[in-house]
C-alpha cells in the first residue's frame, strides 16, 4: 500500500498503559509486519527507533505485572471477606420464594396475581413452577 493510504488508516490505539491496550504490544507487532510505524504520541514514542522499541517492552511488560499484582490483591481480598463471612454472593430472590409462590398457585391465583403480591416478574414465577416440577 502506499503510504498515505496507511496513514489514512492510522487510529489511535489508546492515551496510556491501561487494561485498554493490554493486547497493544501484539496489535503493534501486527502492523509493524505490515510496514507500518506506530508512533505514541504522549511519550514521544515510534516503532521505528530501536530505544523506543525497548521502552515500549518495558512499558508493555510493566502493565502486565499491574494487571496480575492487582489481580493478586483482589484475590487475598475475596479471601480475606469469606474467611469474615461478608463475601457471600448475590442474595436469593425468586428461587426464595418458590414455597410461598406454590402455596398461591394451590389456593388459585393467577400467575400475575402472584407475581405482582411475591414481587417477582411473570417469567420467575414459571420458572419456579418449573422447578418443581423437576
Amino acid at each position: 500500500r502506499s503510504r498515505r493510504r496507511r496513514r489514512s488508516a492510522i487510529k489511535p490505539l489508546g492515551s496510556h498503559n491501561d487494561r485498554g491496550t493490554r493486547g497493544g504490544h501484539v496489535i503493534v507487532e501486527r502492523l509493524r509486519a505490515k510496514g507500518v510505524t506506530v508512533r505514541v504520541l504522549a511519550m514521544h514514542l515510534d516503532t521505528g527507533n530501536p530505544t523506543s522499541n525497548l521502552i515500549l517492552t518495558i512499558l508493555a511488560g510493566v502493565g502486565s505485572w499491574e494487571r496480575e499484582i492487582m489481580l493478586e490483591r483482589q484475590r487475598h481480598g475475596i479471601a480475606a471477606a469469606k474467611a469474615a463471612g461478608r463475601y457471600k454472593g448475590r442474595a436469593p430472590t425468586a428461587r426464595a420464594k418458590t414455597p410461598e409462590v406454590m402455596q398461591m398457585k394451590a389456593e388459585g391465583k393467577t400467575v400475575a396475581q402472584i407475581a405482582q403480591s411475591v414481587g417477582i416478574s411473570r417469567a420467575s414465577v414459571y420458572r419456579a413452577f418449573a422447578e418443581v416440577r423437576t
